[in-house]
Formats: structure tokens, sequence, C-alpha cells
């Protein structure tokens, strides 16, 4: 069977797979500064092996798109406004919606902080 014919998702698994192990490539990976770098690695290591991956592809797919998150030193989870970074699939790259303003500071919620948010008080 040819790997290329396969679900993007499971050509991800089998290059992640191809990665345990592989020196060289893990090696280069470290040194890549940016994700970029890894991107260009990674799309090399997808060739040599037939999967036919492209640069959309991993950048869109876990776990390689959150390993280029974190060589790019973005957070895979934000705490907020926004959306948890695995809730954004399929919206990446868009700006995040803003919140409507409270109409009035009076009828805002009593616990809430200065800026009209709820205070977060601990998980337990």
């Amino acid at each position: 069977m040819n790997p290329a014919t396969l679900p993007v998702g499971q050509r991800v698994a089998l290059l992640v797979k191809a990665l345990n192990g592989a020196k060289r490539t893990n090696e280069a990976l470290a040194r890549c500064s940016d994700g970029d770098g890894m991107v260009e690695v990674l799309l090399d290591a997808s060739r040599k092996l037939g999967l036919g991956l492209s640069r959309r592809d991993l950048l869109q797919t876990p776990p390689i798109r959150d390993w280029i998150w974190w060589k790019n030193k973005e957070a895979l989870l934000t705490i907020g406004d926004n959306k948890p970074r695995y809730h954004q699939d399929g919206g990446q790259g868009r700006p995040a919606r803003s919140l409507p303003e409270p109409a009035d500071a009076e009828s805002a919620d009593p616990e809430a902080g200065e800026a009209g948010r709820k205070r977060f008080f601990g998980l337990f």
C-alpha cells in the first residue's frame, strides 16, 4: 500500500513513529531556530519516507503542529478571552473575537474584577 494515499492524520502518525530513534533528524530538529526550520526538516523526512505531506498538513495536524508552536514559543494553551489552542483547529490565523463591553458598570457582576472579568480563585 502506498502511504501517500492514507489520510493526513495517519501519515503524520507514521512520520512521528519514524522520528522515534532517528538520531540525525532529531538533532536537525533541535538545531532549528524556529518553526519554519522544523517544517523544512520534517518536509524532507516526509519526502524520504514517501508520505507526501505538505507544509499545510504539518502546520495543522497535531502533534507536529504543537511542536512547531512550542518551537516558535507560542502558547499551547491560552487563558482568558482566547480559546485554548486545541479548540482553534480550523481557525488559525483569524483574529480572536472581542467580547462586548458591559452596558452599565453598576449592573456588572459583583464578583467581577476591574475590567468586568470574573476573578479566578483556583481549581480547588
